[in-house]
């Protein structure tokens, strides 16, 4: 584990060789789990003011769920997280010519229209953070899913931290991912 200022870091994410590979999972972890991709407290106001610029890149199905169900739900832990279609894709995701689903967030800030590019816990994913009193734990999000992104990252020498740099980097800042690096480069020139 690495402790860096406020955050736990589990050795996954140093360890671990990840790169998505939407050919494989045609998008999947827009679609499986329990609930929509979870949402900062902060990333609902940005969500409400940017929502009809997002609309018309959503299906019609979002957008009835949402019509329905709101911009957002909070879950039975008081958890925010996007609306679903039927308890299963998110309502913000949608499918490509190739039947891969993309976000339909992402597309209009790819566009333009918005500069929000989307939820911090999609674009950290397969990193989940957890909150405690006075620190974060970053844990790798395992699954079968993301099989897949597993060989990919192994195949091009790319783990867990490379492949989310980016994200990293708008959740914590510049000089926390360059510290973190750092430290891995120590603990990997330790243990040769």
């Amino acid at each position: 584990m690495i402790i860096l200022e406020h955050t736990v870091i589990s050795d996954d994410i140093k360890d671990k060789f990840f790169v998505c590979n939407l050919e494989k999972c045609k998008g999947a972890c827009c679609v499986e789990g329990d609930l929509g991709a979870p949402l900062e407290e902060d990333e609902l106001a940005i969500l409400s003011e940017n929502y009809e610029a997002i609309k018309p890149y959503l299906s019609a199905e979002g957008q009835k769920a949402i019509a329905e169900q709101g911009l957002y739900i909070k879950d039975w832990e008081d958890d925010f997280s996007t609306t679903t279609i039927g308890n299963r894709e998110c309502a913000y995701a949608i499918y490509d010519d190739n039947l891969t689903l993309k976000c339909g967030i992402e597309q209009a800030y790819l566009d333009g229209k918005i500069n929000w590019r989307k939820p911090i816990s999609c674009h950290l994913y397969p990193i989940r953070i957890t909150r405690y009193d006075g620190f974060e734990a970053l844990n790798y999000d395992k699954w079968q899913i993301c099989n897949a992104a597993c060989s990919f990252g192994q195949e091009l020498g790319v783990r867990v931290y490379q492949f989310l740099k980016e994200p990293l980097i708008r959740k914590y800042g510049e000089e926390w991912y360059n510290q973190l690096e750092e430290l891995v480069a120590g603990e990997e020139k330790a243990v040769r």
